[in-house]
């Protein structure tokens, strides 16, 4: 089944420049490794050197953040929608 993946402004310039990417998977770990496989230079963003999603990248389901679903390993549906979020920090203080 095949489920959208929203692609954040910063992470664009790895997918081609597009907004979103539909992608074959049941899981969100499926999803995720197939589109880093398509959109190879994206796949450092995403993961860190033992394969483990960046501690600054959120993912959701629909409005739900994987991490108090099964993570990775939550199920997908092609009604589903998948974000990626990445944390942002910066700035400076007032």
């Amino acid at each position: 089944m095949a489920t959208k993946i929203l692609i954040p402004t910063p992470l664009r310039t790895y997918t081609g420049k597009l907004e979103s990417v539909t992608v074959e998977g049941n899981t969100v770990g499926e999803l995720l490794q197939k589109l880093t496989a398509t959109y190879v230079p994206l796949k450092r963003h995403l993961y860190d050197d033992t394969g483990s999603l960046r501690n600054f990248v959120n993912v959701y389901v629909n409005d739900e953040d994987i991490r108090y679903l099964q993570k990775e390993q939550t199920r997908v549906s092609e009604k589903d929608t998948v974000s990626i979020i990445p944390s942002i920090a910066g700035g400076r203080s007032i």
